[in-house]
């Protein structure tokens, strides 16, 4: 929500942009009281790349999708993101998931085709952009977080979350620094999208990581997972009660869809047992 508010007077990209800088902002005197400065610079290679493939692009495909389409449709293609990822790891990491999983990864990904079939368009509508190249816009982010969460486990494995989260956003920072001077909007954004960018920084970004890896410690990374079924709901929600977005029957259907072959690709059964 907050970032559609941002991107519908900054631009996508610098939409992006900013998130990022704020999150690297609030994250990085977090990481300096820790004394953690010394393993970023060990590692900032791969931390800085990895900015890009985790927040960098994805934060600008969705910037961009949220121009033409709703809070509550990109929401329920961000749901596909475990399933991303396990398809990633399945080819790059060569873990390969039981029968169970493929079969969650099969029924999940037709009903993105389902969700896509129906809600995707060529034509443009009144921004001048179409819903189909959202909602391929969408498809890539998940598909980069993804490969980032395979990339972390191959290259960055034991590195502190908070280093790997901060160093990631100032990696993010740096590759959008250029698209964002160069497309800064001419005219002066209000103060509702200033304040929707600081909250999706401030709290969507840099609180978010640090409860989000805090539950990964005390939970896992697979059952930390789980909480990928929240954002549709909330996302949706929201759209619904202050942006006056609708939701129609289809995507109620594709989203049981969706959340039904998420839920048996990361195995959700086992992990309630």
């Amino acid at each position: 929500m907050f970032m559609r508010l941002g991107a519908s007077e900054f631009g996508a990209l610098p939409t992006a942009g900013i998130r990022v800088s704020i999150a690297a902002l609030f994250l990085l005197p977090l990481m300096l009281a820790r004394g953690q400065w010394p393993t970023l610079a060990t590692h900032w290679k791969k931390i800085l790349f990895l900015g890009m493939l985790n927040s960098g692009i994805p934060f600008a495909c969705y910037a961009f999708a949220l121009l033409s389409i709703t809070t509550g449709l990109s929401s329920l293609l961000n749901a596909t993101v475990p399933m991303f990822g396990a398809l990633v790891a399945w080819v790059w990491l060569k873990d390969r998931p039981n029968g169970l999983k493929i079969l969650g990864l099969l029924i999940g990904f037709v009903g993105v085709a389902m969700l896509a079939w129906g809600k995707a368009s060529s034509k443009p509508d009144a921004s001048g952009l179409s819903s189909g190249w959202a909602v391929v816009a969408c498809l890539t982010a998940c598909l980069c977080y993804g490969i980032a969460a395979s990339f972390t486990k191959r290259y960055l494995g034991g590195v502190p979350s908070l280093v790997v989260a901060t160093g990631s956003q100032i990696g993010a920072s740096l590759g959008l620094a250029l698209p964002t001077w160069w497309l800064w909007p001419a005219t002066m954004p209000s103060v509702t999208a200033w304040l929707a960018l600081l909250a999706v920084g401030v709290l969507c970004t840099g609180v978010a990581y640090v409860l989000y890896f805090r539950l990964i410690a005390k939970m896992g990374a697979s059952a930390s997972l789980t909480v990928t079924f929240l954002i549709p709901v909330f996302a949706v929600l929201y759209g619904v009660l202050l942006l006056g977005e609708s939701v129609t029957s289809w995507m109620l259907i594709c989203a049981a869809v969706i959340l039904s072959g998420t839920a048996l690709s990361l195995n959700l059964l086992k992990l309630s047992k």
